[in-house]
């Protein structure tokens, strides 16, 4: 029954596997998520996402594979009758109390509920406001919208008042980036390989061929030698301009993302929204309510790590100049302390700009951050970002 939406999540990127499907399908048989669509989307979720990287793709496959769940017509409605007996008894079970389930039947049961919809729709003549009867909005009907009754069928309402979060797939303001996206990011891997450096560290060791021979030689017995493992030393920070007019180049920096995370392995990230105020976020589905304050960030990541600032700089100049020109809340200090704080702590700094280079000088928050930033900006292109390396390498 769920094998489309299997394969929808496989399709859409989602590394769903069969165990995690089997322990999706044994919820559903242990009735966790029984005539409960929000139950259901946990529940889903729940069992086959294991990274929050993929909890878009998720979403995206969830609503491809059940569209148009919570939108029923009321013909829909009215054919609801086929449905098995009993299915819609224990749906009346679950969610009725037994003062509702008394209410319908002293109406005469869900048969003649049904039958009296069928009736009113044909008696009644355009849209009734309030009132008890009519097929309408706020009113104690049995019949319509936004309004009371125990035994009703909802029509012509778009959601439930009840069930506010059940189209939750749908609701996304900005798309965190997806660090695994492949498709052209080798040659970006490449530019940014210039800025890694190699280092002797940490616990695990590998065996030192070279060492091994000799000492086994020396001693004439099998000595095994080893050394520490080598690893990526070079720590960046990445600072991620998301929404607005950053959504054209959403391809773009997810690629920089994607290969940033693979050359990188000491790399952290956070997300801004035009420019750096007095909070930064890690998850764009939580960007109001689980903000990290912008002092934590500096006082957390040392002055050894080389920061690296995306965005295309493009804003109003109030929104770096003045305390309040936030376009999505009040700052009480102005962007530019923000970003000539972020500068001081890491001298090692750098701005990638994915607008082309021929344009800056046709917009003046591009060149007021450019000037912030002490000349320190390349274009988001291979060139730039070779340029980029050399020099954050310096």
């Amino acid at each position: 029954m769920f094998v489309p939406f299997f394969e929808t999540l496989r399709s859409n990127g989602v590394p769903v596997s069969l165990r995690e499907y089997l322990a999706f399908l044994e919820g559903m048989s242990a009735g966790l998520a029984t005539y409960d669509v929000e139950a259901f989307y946990f529940l889903a979720r729940t069992a086959m996402v294991k990274d929050e990287r993929h909890l878009d793709r998720f979403d995206r496959a969830f609503a491809a594979t059940f569209k148009g769940l919570d939108s029923i017509t009321p013909e829909q409605v009215l054919n609801a009758l086929d449905l098995p007996e009993d299915w819609l008894r224990k749906m009346a079970e679950k969610h009725l109390s037994e003062e509702e389930k008394a209410q319908i039947e002293a109406m005469g049961g869900f048969d003649k509920l049904m039958e009296t919809l069928k009736k009113r729709l044909e008696e009644q003549k355009g849209r009734h406001q309030g009132g008890s009867k009519w097929v309408g909005t706020a009113g104690t009907s049995p019949f319509g919208a936004y309004g009371y009754n125990p035994e009703g069928v909802r029509i012509g309402q778009n959601e439930s008042r009840h069930r506010r979060a059940v189209k939750v797939w749908d609701k996304r303001e900005f798309k965190n980036l997806d660090d695994s996206v492949e498709l052209g990011t080798r040659n970006i891997k490449v530019a940014l390989k210039r800025l890694r450096k190699w280092a002797r560290a940490g616990a695990d060791e590998e065996l030192d061929l070279d060492g091994t021979i000799r000492a086994t030689a020396h001693n004439g017995y099998l000595d095994v030698q080893t050394r520490p493992e080598r690893r990526n030393a070079v720590k960046v920070l990445l600072f991620l301009d998301i929404g607005g007019s950053m959504d054209p180049y959403v391809k773009l920096v997810e690629e920089l993302f994607s290969a940033a995370r693979a050359e990188f392995k000491h790399l952290d990230h956070y997300y801004f929204h035009n420019c750096l105020y007095e909070g930064v976020w890690k998850d764009n589905r939580r960007r109001w309510d689980q903000q990290t304050p912008t002092w934590e960030v500096l006082n957390t990541y040392g002055a050894d790590y080389k920061c690296i600032f995306v965005g295309d700089a493009s804003m109003s100049p109030y929104e770096i100049a003045y305390p309040g020109g936030a376009n999505e809340h009040w700052n009480k200090e102005a962007g530019q302390v923000w970003l000539e704080r972020a500068r001081r702590q890491w001298s090692n700094h750098l701005w990638l700009n994915p607008v082309p280079e021929q344009h800056w000088r046709y917009t003046q928050s591009i060149q007021m951050i450019r000037e912030i930033f002490e000349d320190r900006m390349v274009p988001m292109t291979l060139e730039g970002i070779d340029r980029g390396m050399r020099i954050l390498g310096n």
